[in-house]
């Protein structure tokens, strides 16, 4: 069942029928009244106070986004590899070879603190051997952020 204004009035519209109920002209220049009420089964149909809401903001919207948590070593930029899984029948499957990431906290001596961070074994192995300020300036990082 679908509805329709239409000329000043209201046209019901059933799949082959059409009905014209009383005109909403007299609801609209009451400007008390919030809603008239139809003749078929008391359904109320709002006339006043429609706000629509604004579909360009003014102002930019922004929200907290928190990085994703990726499947890449941010000091050393391994990531996961494609590779078959071979059978003994020798059929070959696709898969993928992640990385070893692990979560850590390292003392960060120009800080005076500990930094938690997601990096591979690898990148563990390179900062014990060239210190946490190296590796991070060598990979871009800016620890002060995090």
């Amino acid at each position: 069942m679908a509805a329709a204004v239409a000329g000043g009035g209201l046209v019901v519209c059933n799949s082959s029928h059409k009905l014209r109920l009383p005109s909403l002209k007299k609801a609209k220049m009451a400007s008390d009244l919030a809603f008239v009420t139809s003749q078929f089964g008391g359904i109320k149909i709002s006339c006043t106070h429609l706000q629509l809401p604004n579909p360009i903001p003014s102002a930019p919207l922004t929200l907290p986004l928190r990085p994703v948590a990726r499947r890449v070593c941010p000091f050393t930029g391994k990531k996961a590899n494609k590779a078959n899984k071979v059978s003994f029948s020798n059929h070959k499957t696709k898969k993928l070879q992640f990385v070893n990431l692990q979560y850590k906290k390292i003392w960060w001596e120009a800080g005076k603190r500990y930094v938690k961070l997601r990096l591979s074994t690898k990148a563990l192995k390179t900062i014990e051997k060239n210190g946490l300020d190296a590796v991070a300036k060598k990979a871009g990082i800016d620890l002060r952020k995090e």
